[in-house]
């Protein structure tokens, strides 16, 4: 990432210029990336649902801290959607902390699987061509990969920017292949059972759900749709950044100010959100514009303590008692909800504000009761029902958020 000028105060108008700054690169980016590559992206969708038809497998992988997240974030959309009529496909996901990527995937992957690898280290590349030796079809985002299909985007040089458009794409793919899976007939290589069960008059009409329609005319309508889709995610990143601009400034200097005293960032989400918690850590362990990597904990991560708790007590008090056992006052809690209402995220930032913590919180909809409730001292807002879309404005503002953390400078010498 470009080094930005250091010392910026939110306090000044300079630090709405600065996020004013960074909506109209991110926009930019999206527009361009989205416009030459989505005729490309609607014919990974139908490779993709040829594979899934085959009952192939998403593998998806990532080594490092940010990686794994983004490899965790693609799998639990793809086994657990969360829009109405979309079905659960099989994916899993391999990161790091199971040792070498390479080996794990030289294990796991199948002739058919589809390989989604994040990043541009030697494991990972290492894991793409072992998943391309097993036949699979190879993704990858990063030049030099050697997978099938490649997106390079090191023309965008800001890595918070790439991240962010990287999650759109595999939101993209995962939403638009069900469109191939609805019309089998043009899979190559489908298995005899369809995708959606037409019930009891299956015996009657054995191909209902085998619908052969002109293979151009649907990627076409497919390509339309990213685009589409693509101007959704910007308008909402924009209304996000926009309005929550003042909300951003405020909470990056409170946040500096605890940093800088000792405190630490604990995030909390659940399912994707919890994989963007993954993200907010990872990104505030990295160093930025020459400053030190900061202290973060991420609380979705410990699965034997969520297992516990989840299982004894109730899946609402999941991070409720890991702030109990890890908040202390002079730390901040950061919430990622795209409804602004699962029971686990109100019961832990009650219990944060109970314990003195300062509370941030990026929901979805309208606010939800976290909003209503006014159960965080900074909210931000990403008004949509549209739960994919919700989440990468959110991938946007705790990006923004995080340089914003850097850009506020050591609070002002006493007079």
């Amino acid at each position: 990432m470009t080094q930005a000028p250091g010392g910026v105060s939110p306090t000044t108008s300079t630090g709405a210029e600065r996020v004013q700054t960074l909506l109209r690169e991110r926009s930019d980016a999206n527009a361009r990336f989205f416009e030459a590559e989505a005729q490309r992206l609607a014919r990974l969708c139908h490779k993709m649902a040829e594979r899934f038809a085959r009952d192939g497998r998403l593998v998806a992988f990532g080594a490092t801290p940010a990686d794994r997240s983004d490899a965790r974030h693609v799998a639990v959309e793809f086994v657990h959607p969360v829009i109405v009529g979309k079905s659960a496909l099989p994916a899993l996901g391999i990161a790091g902390e199971g040792g070498s990527v390479a080996d794990q995937v030289a294990l796991e992957a199948e002739g058919d699987d589809i390989a989604m690898g994040f990043g541009d280290d030697a494991d990972t590349f290492a894991a793409l061509a072992a998943a391309r030796e097993r036949g699979c079809l190879t993704i990858a985002f990063a030049p030099g990969s050697g997978a099938e299909w490649e997106f390079d985007l090191s023309a965008v040089a800001d890595p918070f920017i790439r991240q962010e458009i990287v999650e759109t794409l595999y939101h993209l793919l995962w939403e638009l292949v069900h469109i191939f899976l609805d019309h089998r007939g043009l899979l190559e290589g489908r298995g005899a059972k369809p995708v959606h069960d037409p019930g009891a008059s299956s015996f009657l009409y054995p191909f209902l759900t085998q619908q052969e329609h002109n293979l151009d005319d649907i990627l076409e309508d497919v390509r339309k749709s990213m685009l589409l889709k693509a101007d959704e995610i910007a308008a909402l990143r924009a209304q996000s950044l926009t309005d929550g601009c003042d909300t951003l400034l405020d909470a990056a200097r409170v946040l500096r100010e605890r940093l800088d005293a000792g405190g630490r960032l604990i995030a909390i989400g659940n399912g994707g959100s919890a994989t963007d918690a993954m993200d907010v850590v990872a990104d505030f362990h990295t160093p930025l514009f020459g400053g030190p990597a900061r202290r973060a904990l991420d609380l979705t991560e410990d699965t034997g303590i969520i297992t516990a708790v989840a299982n004894d007590i109730g899946t609402e008090e999941i991070f409720q008692r890991q702030v109990i056992a890890y908040g202390r006052e002079g730390d901040v809690l950061l919430a990622l909800s795209t409804s602004g209402n699962s029971l686990s995220i109100l019961e832990a930032l009650r219990e944060a504000r109970k314990r003195k913590l300062v509370t941030i919180a990026f929901v979805g909809y309208d606010g939800g009761n976290v909003a209503q409730g006014n159960l965080a001292d900074h909210v931000v807002v990403s008004r949509s029902q549209n739960i994919p879309r919700i989440q990468e404005a959110q991938a946007s503002v705790y990006h923004v958020l995080r340089e914003l953390v850097e850009l506020a400078g050591p609070p002002a010498p006493a007079r």
